[in-house]
């Protein structure tokens, strides 16, 4: 059985996302507290991100006195490998040299980078 496709997020959604995935659970203020000091976001607008991302499927809650604490409903992994697989496939085709070259041309991956790489390629034939 094929899992749902979910929803597209948006950055700020996947900014509180990756700090729900961190926390395992949170409240809106341990969120609002784990946000860069430089982003002013409001309590509310943090709230309000909160609750569209349940609502699009990848966070639940339960309630803990007055506060509701929110925990993932899906895995970080899952999510990473499908947007990756859309990215790839939408910009390359599906094929992930031109995105390897791009970043290795514009100084996003360096040499130790490759080296992990290939690490793990020939862990992989193993």
């Amino acid at each position: 059985m094929t899992k749902p496709k979910l929803p597209a997020v948006s950055p700020s959604e996947t900014e509180v996302l990756r700090i729900v995935w961190h926390l395992r659970q949170a409240t809106v203020q341990q969120v609002c507290d784990k946000l860069p000091a430089k982003r002013k976001i409001a309590y509310a607008t943090v709230q309000t991100l909160l609750r569209r991302l349940e609502k699009k499927g990848y966070l639940r809650h339960r309630s803990k006195g007055k506060a509701h604490v929110f925990s993932a409903a899906v895995r970080s992994e899952d999510v990473i490998k499908r947007s990756v697989g859309d990215f790839l496939d939408r910009l390359f085709g599906g094929d992930p040299v031109p995105l390897m070259q791009y970043l290795a041309q514009h100084g996003r991956i360096g040499p130790d980078d490759i080296e992990k790489l290939r690490r793990l390629v020939e862990e992989s034939k193993s």
